[in-house]
């Protein structure tokens, strides 16, 4: 409403920002269809969308990769830029036209709701606003243009510009807020293309808890209202098996308590 203004807004305002909106809609008498409604992104523009890389050891051993255990390891954090990579429910992921595999990661997704500086473990989770479904969209493999030649090393995965495409971070469709998830680390999470099921597990299998990714990344920098924490993907990528996304595919992440972000896959 013109009252509150977008959902960054509202977080930025805090807790009782947040009880003023919910007041709103309970005593609100002009409704809409839910089937009427089109999500836009839960949180339009967030300053940062963060994603973990190897947050779950079933994902990594998949690749081939080792896991040497928490104890011996730290998360792996890297971005993507939100102005162009989020998208809301029901809006298309465009394959770029030179994409060979498109790969799909259902994550978690964490929304920050006040802002963090060197914040505890046992901290972290009092930092958050609530939780969204992410689907952290990547080209596994760029086409290096016919008339230019491979260099050393072009063959390891590129973090930005495999990450980087428009439309490579669905979001949505709500957020819920974190008294609505009560054990974010209890949820079941399931990925679908075009009615296939392709992951399927729980958010207690992550490596790094919720309150572990805020308090390290709140070491590197500073978290703001709106921030985004994608907390990494289970077992169950295309990069596996070598099924990788393509035009006219229909792309579904369910998170259990958040519910179903659904994405067509068109072909830029």
């Amino acid at each position: 409403t013109d009252e509150f203004g977008p959902v960054k807004a509202i977080l930025e305002g805090g807790d009782s920002a947040i009880q003023r909106a919910e007041a709103a809609v309970a005593e609100a008498s002009d409704t809409t269809p839910e089937s009427e409604v089109r999500y836009r992104p839960p949180v339009l523009n967030p300053n940062k969308l963060l994603c973990l890389a190897g947050n779950y050891q079933s994902h990594v051993e998949e690749g081939g990769g080792y896991f040497p255990g928490k104890e011996k390891t730290w998360p792996r954090v890297f971005m993507k830029p939100p102005s162009t990579t989020i998208i809301g429910d029901g809006d298309n992921i465009v394959l770029p036209q030179n994409a060979q595999k498109i790969d799909w990661e259902c994550e978690l997704a964490v929304v920050i709701g006040k802002h963090a500086r060197f914040v505890e473990p046992s901290e972290g989770l009092g930092c958050v606003a609530g939780y969204t479904v992410l689907i952290d969209v990547s080209e596994r493999s760029l086409k290096v243009p016919d008339a230019r030649e491979d260099r050393d090393g072009d063959n390891w995965f590129d973090w930005l510009n495999g990450k980087w495409f428009d439309s490579f971070a669905p979001c949505g469709p709500v957020l819920a807020l974190k008294d609505e998830i009560p054990d974010p680390h209890a949820l079941s999470i399931k990925l679908r293309v075009s009615g296939d099921t392709k992951q399927d597990g729980n958010t207690g299998q992550m490596t790094y808890s919720v309150g572990e990714l805020v308090s390290w990344i709140s070491e590197l920098v500073t978290l703001e209202p709106g921030d985004i924490i994608a907390t990494g993907t289970l077992a169950g990528v295309g990069a596996t098996t070598g099924d990788f996304l393509k035009g006219g595919d229909n792309v579904e992440g369910e998170i259990e308590g958040i519910g179903v972000l659904k994405n067509p896959v068109v072909s830029g």
